[in-house]
Parts: C-alpha cells; sequence; structure tokens
C-alpha cells in the first residue's frame, strides 16, 4: 500500500498544480480573448482528443516494455512544460497549444501509473487501493483550486493570471520528486505479446459492453468548463466558480476511498451503475438551476459522481483484463473516453449556443440514464480476469 501512497503524492502534487490553472482556463480565454462557449468547447474537445490518441499507445508500451515508472515520470513532466505554455501564451491558438501539451503528458502517464496502482493493491482491495489513490488525487486538485480562488478573490478586477500560472510550476516539480521513491514491480517475462484485437473475441463479454457503454455515457459528459460557464451565467462570480469547483473536488476526494471499500464488498456494477444515476441527477439539476444554494449542492454531489465512478471502472478494468493486455485495455479505456470528448464538448457548446444554457445538460442527463440501464442489463457480476 505504500507504493499506492507515493503514486498518490505523485498525483497530488501534480493535480495542485494543474488545478491552480484549469478552473481559470475558461475564464482567461473569455476575459482576455473574448472566446466563446463554442470556442471553449473546440479547445478542450480538440485537446482532450488528440491527447486520448496517446493513451492506448502508452499502455500497450507500458505492457511490452514493463517500464511503468519512466513513462509516468515522462508524462508527469510536461506539467511544467504545459505552465511555461500558458505564460508565453498570447492568443486562443496559443493556450490551445498548452492544453494539448498538458493532455498529452495525461495520455502518456494515465496508464503506466493505473497499472502501478493495480500491481501494488492487496489481494481483493483492487477497488480500495484505487480509492486511496483517487482521494489523494481529488484533495491535490481541492488545494490547488483553493489557492486559485484566493489569489483571484483577493486581486478582483485585475487577476494575474500569468503569475498564478508561474507559480503553479512548483507543486509540478514536487510531483517528479516523487518518482524517486516509488519502487517498480517487475515481474516475469509473460509469453510473447500480440496485439490484443487479435484475441479481441476473447476478451469477457462485459469488458466489451462496458466500453460501449462508456462510449455512450462519455458522449454526453462534456468538459467540466460547461459548469463553470453555466455558474457564471447564472451570476456566480470568477473567485466564487472557483471555489464551486473545489467544493466538487473536496467532496471527490471525501467519498473516494469509501467509494472503493463499498465496490470491494458488493461488486463493481452497483456502485457504476449509482455513478451514472447521480450524474443524470447532477446534470438535470444543472439544466434547471436559478438559484446559487442549488448550485453548490450540484457541485458536491458531482464530486460524489466521480468518487464512485473514476476508481471503480479502473479497477474494474484491470481486474478483468487479462494480464498481459492490462495496460493497453486500461488506455483503451482511456482513449475512447478522450477521443469522445471532442464530439460531447463539441455538441455541448452548440447546443449551449444554438438552443439554451440547460440542452447540454439535458443532452447528457438522458445519455447517463441509457448507459446506467445499458450496464445493469448487459454487464455481467461474476466475471473474471481471463487468460488469452
Amino acid at each position: 500500500m505504500l507504493n499506492v501512497i507515493l503514486l498518490g503524492l505523485v498525483s497530488f502534487f501534480a493535480d495542485i498544480s494543474s488545478e491552480m490553472v484549469y478552473p481559470l482556463i475558461p475564464l482567461y480565454l473569455s476575459s482576455r480573448f473574448g472566446a466563446t462557449p463554442i470556442l471553449v468547447g473546440f479547445i478542450e474537445g480538440i485537446a482532450e482528443s488528440l491527447a486520448s490518441l496517446l493513451k492506448v499507445f502508452s499502455g500497450y508500451l507500458t505492457d511490452r516494455t514493463q517500464k511503468k515508472k519512466p513513462i509516468a515520470f515522462l508524462g508527469y513532466s510536461t506539467g511544467l512544460i504545459y505552465k511555461l505554455a500558458l505564460i508565453l501564451a498570447n492568443s486562443w491558438l496559443a493556450i490551445l497549444g498548452a492544453r494539448v501539451i498538458d493532455r498529452v503528458g495525461k495520455g502518456i502517464r494515465t496508464t503506466p501509473r493505473d497499472v502501478m496502482v493495480a500491481e501494488s493493491a492487496q489481494k481483493d482491495r483492487t477497488g480500495t487501493a484505487f480509492g486511496v489513490h483517487k482521494a489523494l488525487d481529488m484533495a491535490g486538485s481541492a488545494l490547488g483550486i483553493l489557492m486559485a480562488y484566493f489569489l483571484v478573490r483577493y486581486n478582483q478586477g485585475s487577476t494575474n493570471y500569468r503569475f498564478i500560472f508561474s507559480i503553479s510550476m512548483i507543486p509540478a516539480g514536487l510531483s517528479l520528486l516523487m518518482f524517486f521513491f516509488i519502487k517498480e514491480q517487475k515481474h516475469h517475462q509473460i509469453k510473447k505479446r500480440e496485439p490484443f484485437w487479435k484475441h479481441f473475441k476473447a476478451l469477457p463479454r462485459s469488458l466489451k459492453w462496458y466500453l460501449l457503454v462508456v462510449f455512450l455515457f462519455t458522449l454526453g459528459n462534456s468538459s467540466n468548463t460547461f459548469l463553470l460557464l453555466k455558474a457564471k451565467n447564472i451570476g456566480f462570480s470568477e473567485a466564487n466558480v472557483i471555489f464551486l469547483y473545489f467544493l466538487y473536488n473536496i467532496s471527490a476526494s471525501i467519498f473516494a476511498i469509501p467509494a472503493g471499500r463499498r465496490s470491494d464488498k458488493i461488486g463493481r456494477k452497483p456502485v457504476l451503475i449509482a455513478a451514472y444515476v447521480v450524474f443524470a441527477i447532477v446534470y438535470f439539476g444543472f439544466a434547471l438551476v436559478n438559484r446559487s444554494e442549488v448550485m453548490v449542492g450540484l457541485f458536491i454531489l458531482y464530486g460524489v459522481y466521480t468518487a464512485l465512478i473514476t476508481g471503480v471502472e479502473r479497477a474494474y478494468i484491470s481486474e478483468i483484463a487479462p494480464q498481459e493486455f492490462r495496460g493497453t485495455l486500461l488506455g483503451l479505456h482511456g482513449t475512447i473516453i478522450g477521443l469522445t470528448l471532442f464530439p460531447a464538448s463539441m455538441i455541448a457548446g452548440v447546443l449551449w449556443t444554438v438552443i439554451d444554457a440547460s440542452a447540454p445538460f439535458v443532452f447528457g442527463g438522458s445519455l447517463a440514464l441509457a448507459a446506467a440501464l445499458t450496464l445493469g442489463v448487459v454487464m455481467k457480476d461474476n466475471d473474471k480476469e481471463v487468460s488469452v
């Protein structure tokens, strides 16, 4: 479990750095460059999609070389380059370039890190291990957002974005230092590795269905920037928008470990279905909300959704995937999400602009309910890891 905690600290410091910046991006784009919701959706969508292509290749490389730690370190090191690119940016195109750098790094690091978490988990406690990692990850996010909140709040009307981007490089450097304490588990050589698609038919049925469910759900799960824009749209100040995002992250951090433990006891399927239902409630709430206190509650509940799904779905895939393809399939899961985020964000931006600000949330909530229904019907509880 020590390795899990150390990997969690890597994410903790990296997310302090990232989340000091992330909630400022839509505000920076709209206030400095006059970006519309469609342009924000385009920037977030293309950045996520381009970077997501690397996740499956990163997973394949992780499986093939078993060099998980160096690959993850490379991915986390891009955080410093990202912040430097933001500091130098002087147009929305430059911001797009910076976001691509950031997402490329995430595409490289996520899979090898998740494989290390799965390998470091105690027997029958995979969900707990991912819950611990996610709790530290989201705690870092919450702290980074809180720092951004105070920096913006006490400079209201004259926010020095570049200053915030600069100091966010410090925790990014600390995250890299954590790698010196992580021990990478070595494994005996597994049989000759072949592309997983040659054995696709032999993969568990529920795994294939779950990847389809992930696609369906993500099509309605647009970038979180739209949640922030919605909050600003009903009257929250820039500082208070950031504070709402803090509440979301701290909520996810608090509930991540209980969610992981619960999935160890009752299985992954009920927890995943609950996550989709909670997401639907949140998105329908965003479609209807016009009161500030309700908005606060929705951001907290959105954190509960994140706690329920993020670690649990990775635990599910890492358990059920054949060992020789664990990294590849975790990467494929990330690639599906990332690629689908581009049309999802574009659809949300168009619905917001052409219809109204509630339309993308009605769309997303409906797809979440469809995903929950599909998951309940087609995914079996008793699938185990298979060898192909």
